[in-house]
């Protein structure tokens, strides 16, 4: 039996644990360097219109994110990395309201900065929220979604076992995006 990577404080004050990862809550320190991966043009690319976020827009995500931790007991983490402390991004759950046709839903997501690209960080932390949507916090399925055109992102979705289920069209921006799926019953099929 492996040992959990899970810490939890208490119901709300959750950090996971991977090789080289650490996921935990967002503190002050964290808004400049997550700021400085969302005024990448190449990492917003993907992201709704592809416009950047300035640190007043980022300051605002994060206050967003930690009060969908509040409300909903689950939410994105901030990914830092083991061995130096460095914020790379974050991963994490939520609930993808920009996208009404597929709710009730929780989504899976990352984003992390173009220095820690290519290492399969991605992938190592978007598995341990999956897992801890699925072991934790009882999730019956999580879903991904992506832009059509992000073979980066796909490529993440499948090696955590999600499949696609659908593409349609992001109303907040008119790009075409994909939806990958994953069910509870998929979820301990893949994990035995």
């Amino acid at each position: 039996m492996t040992e959990s990577p899970f810490v939890i404080q208490n119901d709300w004050m959750v950090t996971l644990e991977t090789p080289r990862l650490i996921l935990r809550r967002w503190r002050e320190e964290d808004v400049a360097p997550m700021a400085a991966v969302n005024a990448d043009p190449e990492v917003m690319r993907w992201i709704r219109d592809g416009s950047v976020r300035d640190e007043q827009q980022t300051r605002g995500g994060i206050q967003a994110w930690e009060s969908e931790w509040e409300s909903q007991g689950f939410g994105l983490f901030a990914v830092e990395i083991r061995s130096t402390g460095e914020l790379a991004g974050f991963t994490g759950l939520s609930v993808p309201d920009f996208l009404p046709e597929v709710l009730p839903a929780v989504e899976v997501g990352w984003r992390l900065g173009r220095s820690h690209w290519g290492q399969g960080l991605a992938t190592e932390a978007a598995a341990a929220a999956v897992r801890f949507g699925f072991e934790v916090r009882g999730l019956e399925r999580i879903v991904s979604i992506t832009q059509v055109g992000n073979d980066a992102s796909e490529r993440i979705m499948t090696k955590l076992g999600m499949h696609p289920v659908r593409e349609t069209v992001n109303p907040t921006c008119g790009r075409r995006v994909r939806v990958f799926e994953l069910s509870s019953d998929q979820y301990v099929t893949t994990t035995r």
